[in-house]
């Protein structure tokens, strides 16, 4: 309701239409439950269609890459500032040495 007049969204214009030509019914069956409307305006709203996000195809890495991060990981010296990286790389070579492709 904005001052008096009731304010309908509609999904789309044939909607729009038809209720356009009911109007004056309804605004008469409003008016007998005590509801005091001065005016009914209609407004189309079209709903965007809700886009699904586009999944990124799953990296891969070649197996040449999955060995040279696990030789990587194990050359690395051992102190408190590589253990993180080394843990990072060993899970990495967990996670793709069993999916890499062959070849390059």
């Amino acid at each position: 309701m904005e001052a008096g007049s009731l304010v309908l969204s509609i999904p789309n214009a044939a909607l729009a239409s038809k209720l356009k030509q009911r109007l004056p019914k309804l605004q008469e069956s409003l008016a007998k439950r005590g509801w005091q409307v001065n005016a009914i305006r209609i407004k189309v709203q079209v709903e965007r269609p809700v886009e699904k996000p586009v999944q990124a195809p799953k990296a891969e890495l070649p197996r040449n890459a999955v060995v040279a991060f696990g030789k990587l990981a194990e050359s690395l010296e051992s102190t408190g500032r590589n253990e993180e990286l080394k843990a990072a790389l060993r899970a990495l070579v967990r996670h793709h040495g069993d999916n890499a492709p062959t070849g390059t």
